[in-house]
């Protein structure tokens, strides 16, 4: 589960919410690495926070702890106030019964994002990233 994380092409797939898709710019996945990221709505009506139809956004990765955690300072790439600011992602991996656990913490979220459309969009990133992580255990 941790590699997924730290993977880009993995997580080009994984994480990006349904009805988007995803470009991996830039990507360093040690502690200190940078990454810089677009999605881009597929659907009609999706407006983005950087261009017409996508979010950008650029970071860091603050804290890797092996199996554990992965935090990541990012922020999106616009011009609107509204979305500008640091946001820290917080990723935890605990052992559960037949799995791994995952939680995600967004401290710092814009305003101007509503915390129920992120709450959705992390919830369909999550379902794709257990489907690739099952996937994977198949196949080995």
């Amino acid at each position: 589960m941790y590699r997924a994380l730290l993977d880009p092409d993995a997580i080009a797939t994984w994480r990006v919410p349904d009805g988007m898709s995803s470009q991996m710019h830039e990507f360093d996945g040690r502690e200190g690495g940078a990454f810089r990221v677009s999605l881009t709505y597929e659907v009609p009506g999706g407006v983005g926070k950087s261009a017409v139809h996508t979010d950008t956004y650029h970071g860091h990765f603050r804290r890797l702890v092996p199996d554990e955690q992965v935090v990541e300072v990012l922020e999106f790439e616009t011009s609107d106030p509204a979305f500008q600011g640091t946001m820290t992602m917080t990723t935890t991996l605990t052992d559960v019964d037949g799995g791994t656990g995952v939680v995600v913490v967004h401290d710092g979220l814009p305003d101007a994002v509503p915390a129920a459309d992120n709450e959705t969009g992390t919830r369909m990133a999550l379902a794709k990233l257990a489907r690739l992580v099952e996937a994977e255990q198949r196949s080995s």
